[in-house]
């Protein structure tokens, strides 16, 4: 079964421990954290100290992709503050190997995020590295965002690069009831939803339907 990892940039800021509650009874499996430097991505949300704080409200695995520069000078501090997945996006890493190599010497599992213009090559040498890839399909940097459709046939492309090996395939950008089933039948294999879970009345409803393996008519 998919995972569904609700993405806290979509949660009410006012209340994020009952939000996190809210989701994590509804069903999700993961819980995704946004954290954006204003430098790499064109907005600004979190750090270390938010994580920190609702790690002890939460047994969600908590997957936290850094959209900054030089993600290098953060991963210990967000280890510390208790996530179980860091990903670094390909493009802010001058030496991706290394970074990955050193967030596997933290002891958390390792993920590389993938922007929509960003190739699949960038992988070739780094596979047996990772626990994850990350799919963008919107540009990073705010929620809310229009599923690019050319990204079901990156999304097929990698599924077969995959092959059987035990990484994750997941995917960002305009998650919708739409858009799920479309991305699950291409590859993926956990899917990140922002508004399309935290904006609906009913959270429990709408991540089912995330999971459904087919589009409800």
């Amino acid at each position: 079964m998919v995972k569904i990892a609700p993405s806290l940039l979509s949660a009410d800021f006012s209340r994020l421990a009952e939000e996190v509650k809210k989701v994590e009874e509804g069903g999700a499996h993961w819980l995704h954290f946004d954290v954006m430097d204003g430098h790499f991505v064109p907005n600004i949300t979190i750090g270390p100290q938010v994580v920190s704080s609702l790690r002890s409200q939460s047994s969600l695995f908590f997957d936290v992709h850094l959209m900054i520069e030089k993600p290098e000078r953060y991963l210990e501090a967000f280890m510390r503050a208790g996530a179980d997945l860091i990903t670094v996006s390909a493009e802010a890493c001058t030496h991706l190997h290394r970074v990955l190599q050193m967030i596997r010497d933290l002891g958390v599992k390792v993920g590389v995020a993938l922007n929509p213009a960003t190739p699949l090559s960038v992988l070739e040498y780094v596979l047996t590295d990772i626990d994850l890839v990350l799919i963008m399909s919107v540009n990073p940097g705010f929620g809310g965002q229009k599923f690019i459709p050319s990204a079901l046939a990156k999304i097929r492309r990698l599924k077969e690069l995959l092959g059987d090996l035990p990484i994750h395939l997941q995917v960002d950008g305009g998650i919708t009831a739409e858009t799920a089933p479309q991305v699950k039948e291409a590859g993926a294999t956990v899917l990140v939803a922002g508004t399309a879970i935290f904006g609906e009345t009913d959270v429990v409803a709408a991540i089912k339907m995330l999971k459904t393996e087919k589009k409800l008519v």
